[in-house]
């Protein structure tokens, strides 16, 4: 872990992203207290290693991310079900006051990719979604500042999905909250170009840099160099 946070800072990392959940498709069931465990040693290493850096907890769990606030200092936190899977979130990220990013998905990481049939298109169902899920978070007591929005890309969407929101990434970004990108590796680049994850650096660049171009303000990567370095181009391209 230490290792994985002195090189992600080193590489340029604005913010430190850590979890003890994995939300891939169709991963095991962690119980709160193991989330925790893993959550609690990443971030009492972050703050050791790089005491200065922003750092976000990715968890949907209310409990990890008050005790991630209590124990650490404010965080972000970064919740893939937009409260959805733990009604009590909401309340805490507006007890706490602190930036919170929501995420587009349906079922659970164990069920989401059986959650794939859309009435509309996808675009315009995102979007929908988040119109109804600000309007209660806001309701909750959290305020604009506070919210990031998350498309959710490979969160119950088929490759085709994937692009067509991709395509109209804008139209989230419309809305007028900072948008968070996370495509990094994901099965919408590797699938595609036949490659494994591990190969598909290239793809993840090219589609951060059309999430940049429709305006989203923050890229979840593995490879922090190479999108650090976009960013630094992009930022010369526009100006």
């Amino acid at each position: 872990v230490e290792r994985r946070i002195r090189a992600a800072v080193s590489e340029g990392a604005e913010i430190l992203d850590i979890g003890g959940y994995s939300s891939r498709p169709g991963a095991s069931e962690v119980s709160e207290a193991e989330e925790w465990r893993r959550v609690s040693l990443g971030l009492e290493t972050a703050r050791r290693v790089a005491p200065g850096m922003t750092v976000s907890v990715d968890t949907f769990r209310s409990g990890v991310a008050a005790r991630a606030i209590g124990t650490f200092g404010p965080v972000i936190v970064n919740d893939i079900s937009a409260g959805a899977l733990d009604p009590a979130m909401w309340e805490t990220v507006a007890h706490f006051g602190v930036p919170y990013v929501a995420m587009h998905m349906r079922g659970t990481p164990q069920t989401m990719q059986t959650c794939t049939d859309y009435r509309d298109d996808i675009v315009t169902e995102v979007v929908r979604y988040f119109e109804r899920r600000l309007g209660a978070m806001t309701a909750a007591g959290i305020r604009a500042e506070q919210i990031l929005l998350d498309p959710g890309f490979g969160f119950a969407k088929s490759v085709e999905q994937n692009y067509a929101l991709l395509a109209g990434l804008h139209r989230l970004c419309a809305l007028g909250y900072p948008v968070l990108a996370g495509l990094s590796r994901k099965s919408m680049i590797y699938k595609p170009l036949g490659c494994t994850p591990a190969e598909s650096l290239a793809g993840t660049v090219a589609l951060g840099w059309e999430c940049l171009r429709q305006g989203a303000k923050v890229l979840r990567v593995h490879d922090v160099r190479e999108a650090a370095d976009t960013v630094r181009l992009f930022k010369l391209f526009r100006s």
